[in-house]
């Protein structure tokens, strides 16, 4: 069995493991040398004649699925899928498979992280301080702050979670969010995304990316948001129309915003990286070594399963 396998910090976590039992299953494993996402035509020079792929944030085209006549499964070493091309994978009878809730601590404590660098312009002080400056500006508490989230899932119920702890108040939307759930820890579950909108001094992002929801938060949504309030995106780039964010950033009414996705990813000429009260960082929500364990765990064990035509939880396409 030829396995291609590109998440870098999966291959870079050379004593996992999850990398030991791969390389006990198959000798033939092709690693990710660029060290990132790979394009169209770096995958389709690698992907012809492999049976397997443990995939990271690469864009799975039809036309790299229809370059690759013997592969049998596509196993997400993650939880996003909307980076596959689900219809033409099913259509070749590839499995595509995911790791769910793997990363959704790990993703939901940057998102609160991010909260806490805003509020108090971390940053900025960080920076400040090192260049033998002594400024003391004021931030602001996140007790008795609204925290607004959209998407109550496996990642925005932690996120909740963890802001009713600090004492925020907590608002949610989501179709099917999990009604017990948000009575059990005092999470207002509301249907309209303007009231939202007005009365969040905190909005999180935490919807997959799909048709539906590219660019839901544009320059209308932005102009909804209460004034002075700050935007974390801890899911997709996409969610976001970055030109009307800059925008809204440079005229003051939005007061802060944290990105670890963009629509770019490396975002190489985004002008939101110019600004003071952006915080950014490289889509790295995932990135703690208990994450990136669990995730190596199952993207090998939902493969091998697959492989060897034994059952497999989690399949999101058959």
């Amino acid at each position: 069995m030829k396995i291609l396998v590109t998440p870098t910090s999966f291959q870079k976590q050379s004593n996992s493991p999850a990398l030991s039992k791969l390389l006990s299953y198959s000798e033939n494993i092709v690693f990710n040398e660029k060290m990132r996402p790979l394009k169209e035509d770096e995958l389709i020079s690698l992907i012809g004649d492999c049976d397997g792929y443990i995939a990271g944030l690469d864009n799975i085209t039809e036309k790299v699925i229809r370059s690759a006549p013997k592969l049998k499964v596509i196993s997400r070493y993650g939880v996003g899928i909307d980076s596959v091309d689900l219809k033409a994978a099913s259509k070749r009878g590839i499995i595509v498979t995911n790791t769910p809730n793997s990363n959704s601590q790990a993703v939901a404590e940057l998102a609160i992280a991010s909260m806490f660098v805003l509020a108090r312009n971390l940053i900025k002080l960080n920076n400040t301080t090192k260049e033998g400056q002594w400024i003391r500006n004021n931030g602001i508490e996140l007790a008795n702050k609204t925290l607004g989230i959209l998407g109550i899932g496996a990642i925005g119920s932690r996120v909740a979670i963890i802001a009713k702890g600090i004492g925020m108040e907590v608002l949610a939307i989501d179709p099917c969010g999990d009604v017990d759930f948000c009575k059990k820890f005092g999470i207002e579950l509301l249907k309209n995304y303007d009231e939202l909108y007005k009365i969040s001094d905190f909005i999180s992002l935490h919807v997959p990316l799909t048709e539906s929801t590219y660019h839901m938060i544009d320059s209308d949504v932005f102009s909804k948001m209460k004034k002075g309030s700050f935007l974390i995106n801890v899911s997709r780039g996409g969610l976001i129309d970055e030109v009307a964010a800059y925008q809204a950033l440079q005229s003051g009414s939005l007061a802060g915003m944290a990105l670890d996705a963009f629509e770019e990813e490396p975002p190489k000429s985004s002008p939101l990286l110019s600004l003071d009260n952006v915080f950014v960082t490289p889509h790295t929500g995932a990135h703690t070594i208990e994450a990136i364990n669990l995730m190596g765990q199952m993207a090998v064990d939902n493969l091998i399963s697959v492989l060897e035509n034994k059952p497999c939880q989690y399949i999101v396409n058959m």
